[in-house]
């Protein structure tokens, strides 16, 4: 029987209004063990994470690098501090901001399984279903990524791409440090969403996420130049798109808890002129055309 092991990494899961804990508990059907990389964190966010009192959890302590602030750095590192502990046959991948939807279990521990047997494949791509605003809405346009690597085979070759978002595999743990751009993973594409709750949250914690967050893309100049006194407007969006689908449930507490009010203003929307045609083209063909896929796609 195939093994897995998940790994995820958080910080100041409350302070931010992260849904770690959902994400946690949606992932942890499918494996044998998950790594949770914990940050020095000034809220509970670890006595939550402990509460849980699930013999697969692991926690690892870390000390974030304020210094890793080029282009997500810390992301893709705090990433691989998980991944090299993974034990098992096959990794799969979480961030606290992803949940799962409890329906998808089987079919993704059949899509594992089926996987494994076939030498050629090396992972699996899931599409997102990125909400904004609220979590009536997604936003489904060129701006997000459709689709991500969440589950790959545990060679001992593969590192998180640049800021953790995706993966690739590499010759040596010394060609990733020198920055080599790695090979893609070839994969099966899933139809199983990710549920991604980056922008579901009160406008006023993700203001303060955002700017936090800025720190570890942009130096000190650029994150004064980004901070505004204006309130985070989840208005100033190029499209979104109604989601009436049932929810995991894991979100249930989440969901209900919600203190905010969002109305979706299609009028304001921000999509530039070449960004339109390009959506245009994509209904017409059902395609994502001239996009930077991050995976080299296998038929199943």
């Amino acid at each position: 029987m195939t093994k897995i092991s998940g790994f995820t990494y958080v910080r100041n899961g409350f302070k931010y209004g992260y849904p770690f804990i959902p994400s946690i508990l949606s992932v942890l059907p499918l494996v044998d063990e998950l790594i949770v990389v914990v940050g020095d964190s000034v809220d509970e966010t670890r006595d939550a994470i402990v509460a849980l009192n699930d013999d697969k959890i692991k926690i690892i302590d870390t000390v974030w690098d304020d210094d890793l602030r080029e282009s997500g750095k810390i992301f893709a590192q705090q990433a691989n501090l998980g991944l090299a502990q993974v034990t098992n046959d096959w990794a799969f991948h979480i961030q606290v901001d992803e949940v799962l939807h409890e329906d998808d279990h089987k079919q993704i521990l059949a899509l594992i399984a089926a996987a494994d047997k076939n030498e050629k494949v090396e992972g699996l791509l899931f599409p997102f279903l990125h909400f904004w605003g609220d979590f009536k809405h997604i936003r489904h346009t060129r701006k997000t990524h459709p689709f991500e690597i969440r589950a790959f085979k545990n060679t001992g070759k593969v590192r998180s791409y640049k800021d953790s978002q995706g993966f690739r595999k590499y010759t040596s743990e010394e060609s990733y440090l020198n920055g080599e751009p790695g090979e893609k993973l070839h994969v099966w594409k899933t139809e199983i969403p990710v549920f991604h709750y980056s922008y579901s949250r009160n406008p006023a914690l993700m203001k303060a996420k955002a700017e936090y967050f800025n720190r570890f893309w942009h130096n000190d100049e650029e994150v004064k130049n980004r901070t505004t006194e204006r309130p985070f407007d989840f208005n100033e969006v190029d499209r979104l798109d109604v989601f009436d689908k049932p929810h995991p449930k894991y979100m249930k507490d989440v969901i209900a808890a919600q203190d905010w009010e969002f109305t979706y203003d299609p009028s304001r929307s921000n999509m530039e002129c070449k960004d339109r045609i390009m959506f245009q083209l994509n209904k017409w063909t059902g395609k994502r055309l001239f996009e930077f896929e991050n995976y080299k796609l296998i038929k199943k």
